[in-house]
């Protein structure tokens, strides 16, 4: 069930276009115009007002996206053929023949200081080795747009909520911490989005709505993750750990499992998220101490 993250923006489009025209229909309507008069002007006008509400709409997704896509993180666990004599980084993580990717994933900056929130299934490999070959390559973006990749340290993981926290070094970087919003107040039928790296696609994004609340979903320790947000924004393999976003580009989950069509792998549309109150209440905890609250005591 845990992916390692399509609705399709058309359905998105498609939805908004029905309501853009219902409201070019409302204004015509108000200004005392027809548009059942094929030869006159207000039919061109309500077209015109319905281009541009889709345009409108169109460019707020765009933006949305360019402002939030700097604060998600692709992520490759990776495991060397033999363990190196050096610790340095191009050697460490260098992709040949000494080493493979075992898995990708996605996450997200959680604060300027390089401690990056994802799913501990996407670490799992790297949090369990014991023979020292498992290694965590983490792409990011700077402020600047430029692409530069560090060696992820696991400071602290929780399997009962599927959650992890890596460190990387970003000295000589401004990065970008992703908005953190809150989950308590969400509505089935709201709009979200997901961003991440489905099977390998850097900087993908999903868009749909919350499909429902208070969710029960396995967690990786056998256990049951309860108040899930359900949502048919796609989430495929590797789009796991990355962030679910409202309309504003706030966080308001963490991305984390899916019904696959059996037999197929492919996504069912039945898409789960970690809420962010879950994650806000966990990740301070991970970052200081290594455990979650509940195992230290």
């Amino acid at each position: 069930m845990p992916s390692s993250s399509s609705s399709s923006p058309r359905s998105l489009v498609t939805s908004r276009r029905s309501i853009a025209f219902g409201s070019c229909v409302l204004l015509a309507s108000s200004l005392g115009l027809s548009l059942s008069n094929s030869a006159s002007t207000p039919p061109a006008l309500a077209q015109q007002l319905l281009q541009d509400e889709i345009q409108q709409e169109e460019d707020r997704v765009v933006h949305l996206f360019q402002e939030t896509s700097p604060s998600v993180v692709f992520i490759k666990d990776i495991e060397l053929a033999k363990i190196p004599t050096t610790s340095s980084n191009e050697v460490l993580l260098n992709e040949d023949e000494d080493a493979k990717v075992e898995g990708t994933g996605s996450g997200f900056i959680w604060d300027k200081f390089g401690h990056i929130v994802t799913n501990y299934h996407v670490v799992a490999k790297v949090a369990t080795d014991t023979g020292g070959l498992q290694r965590c390559k983490v792409f990011l973006v700077d402020a600047r747009g430029n692409s530069f990749y560090r060696e992820g340290k696991i400071i602290g993981f929780d399997p009962a909520y599927d959650l992890a926290v890596l460190k990387v070094d970003v000295d000589g970087y401004e990065i970008k911490p992703a908005v953190l919003g809150t989950s308590n107040n969400l509505h089935v039928g709201q709009s979200c989005f997901a961003i991440g790296n489905p099977y390998g696609y850097e900087n993908t994004l999903t868009t749909g709505v919350v499909s429902g609340l208070g969710r029960e979903i396995p967690s990786p320790n056998g256990g049951a993750i309860k108040g899930a947000i359900q949502t048919d924004a796609a989430i495929n393999a590797g789009n796991s750990g990355g962030p679910l976003i409202d309309s504003y580009g706030h966080v308001i989950g963490v991305n984390t499992a899916t019904f696959t069509r059996k037999g197929t792998g492919i996504s069912s549309g039945v898409n789960f998220a970690i809420p962010i109150d879950t994650v806000i209440r966990s990740v301070p905890y991970l970052i200081v101490y290594g455990t979650p609250y509940s195992n230290r005591f």
